[in-house]
């Protein structure tokens, strides 16, 4: 496994949002946001929220704009973040042996700059090298590979030398696509899914310490 650096997507990942955001989906988005047909919950997981949109538009046709969509996300995400979602447990004391070892730290997500404050302040995650959103660049986000080109540019280092932590299909196509030695973290919203195009599968927390601390 590389030595580089390390960069983590933040839901599903560092906190158990989409099984909320699942929830979300299933109460309002595919019920009522969508003008006809049945989406499943992986076509958008780790999608942007605007970008969410429009692809629903494309394949399945929308019932609400794009202004009204993306404002219910927002307020959702408020409570989510906030007060709903928990921290992975030992993504402290991970965080921590990776900073010990020189590597360094990054979260690369689809959320909004807002959003992922939300979970650095709450969650006290401290100092990071980069915190990068969807928002912050000018290309397609996942599955497209751009976001974490632009991630490992930013650093510094070339993409075969990082590691990316990623939870969803499109996150681990992106993160595959751009180069980089992929870990797929397999949890309870992602169970059953096939995660074969990453490097490797962590199994859990434990799994996921075991990557990088060769420890359970």
């Amino acid at each position: 496994m590389p030595d580089g650096a390390v960069l983590f997507d933040m839901d599903g990942v560092l906190v158990d949002s989409e099984t909320y955001w699942h929830r979300f989906e299933d109460e309002w988005v595919f019920s009522a946001a969508v003008a006809s047909g049945d989406p499943a919950h992986e076509e958008v997981t780790g999608m942007a929220y605007d970008e969410i949109h429009d692809y629903l538009g494309r394949e399945y046709g929308t019932a609400v704009s794009k202004a009204e969509f993306v404002a219910k996300y927002d307020d959702r995400a408020q409570s989510l973040y906030g007060e709903d979602v928990v921290l992975t447990d030992g993504i402290p004391e991970l965080f921590d042996a990776l900073r010990a070892a020189g590597r360094p730290l990054g979260i690369v997500s689809s959320a909004p700059q807002a959003w992922i404050s939300i979970v650095r302040e709450r969650f006290d995650l401290g100092d990071l090298d980069l915190v990068l959103s969807a928002e912050d660049i000018d290309a397609p986000g996942k599955p497209e590979p751009h976001i974490y080109e632009r991630a490992v540019a930013d650093l510094g280092f070339d993409p075969t030398d990082c590691v990316v932590v990623e939870d969803s299909l499109h996150g681990i196509a992106a993160a595959a696509r751009a180069g980089a030695f992929t870990v797929a973290y397999r949890t309870t919203h992602n169970a059953t899914l096939d995660l074969s195009q990453a490097d490797f599968v962590a199994e859990g927390p434990d799994g996921l310490r075991d990557v990088f601390l060769g420890e359970t």
